[in-house]
């Protein structure tokens, strides 16, 4: 799927739960525990759809919803609410959701919903997506297939190794701290833990070994980098993600 997904909940072992499904889905998945938090996020990230609760601190799911329409933004949204109420559920129509799902629900149902939801924002856009493919340098990463190949050399990853490089992949050009690797790739809050350096380790290896060009960058006491050199991205285009479709 190599989708993106924001996810704002404020209990956290609903929201544990459903972060655990998507992520072995293949979605890539931000979370919020808040309102304001939600909106900051979904203000500074490009998501593929956004997970919203209803009774969020802060600010509710429906105000969340309203302001990032308000400016512009046509991301699917679907919002989630333990209110099984036709009025609820039209209330948050109107703020701008796309579809509401009341709690508790399968889990197998929400995902067909996200499938659904993701389609129809693809028919909108009068885009057939075969595969989305990610390129830095002569690095390229087809998300839908988890393949990973540099030049002519596949590239064999773990699972976790794959997470990692799409994290790195979708952040081409900054620098991404441990901590921030820590959420989004091992879901955990710790800041620090050597797991990371080990799988970086690994990955690098894996990704510059024997080449002439590095494209993956360890940034002493603050995280890491994938990026290409700029002689490199002039020619290839690199860190741009696109759509192949279908002929």
């Amino acid at each position: 799927m190599g989708m993106r997904v924001l996810f704002a909940e404020d209990d956290r072992q609903l929201r544990a739960s459903v972060v655990r499904g998507l992520r072995e889905a293949s979605y890539t998945v931000d979370q919020a525990d808040s309102g304001p938090r939600a909106l900051s996020l979904a203000a500074a990230n490009d998501y593929d759809v956004i997970l919203l609760d209803i009774m969020l601190p802060g600010l509710d799911g429906r105000d969340v919803c309203r302001a990032i329409r308000d400016r512009g933004d046509a991301v699917p949204i679907m919002m989630l609410t333990a209110l099984d109420d036709v009025d609820q559920r039209i209330a948050g129509l109107d703020a701008g959701a796309d579809d509401y799902l009341t709690k508790p629900f399968d889990f197998g149902e929400l995902l067909a919903r996200l499938r659904a939801l993701t389609r129809r924002r693809g028919d909108v856009q009068m885009q057939q997506t075969q595969s989305q493919t990610l390129a830095i340098g002569d690095l390229t990463i087809d998300v839908d297939r988890h393949a990973v190949r540099r030049g002519r050399r596949d590239i064999a990853l773990t699972a976790k190794e794959f997470a990692l490089l799409l994290h790195l992949a979708r952040n081409a050009g900054r620098v991404v701290s441990r901590a921030e690797l820590m959420l989004h790739v091992w879901d955990d809050s710790n800041t620090y833990s050597n797991i990371i350096d080990v799988y970086a380790s690994r990955l690098r290896r894996k990704i510059d070994e024997g080449e002439k060009v590095a494209l993956f960058t360890t940034v002493r006491g603050t995280g890491f980098m994938l990026d290409a050199p700029p002689a490199v991205k002039s020619r290839t285009g690199a860190g741009v993600e696109r759509s192949r479709t279908r002929r």
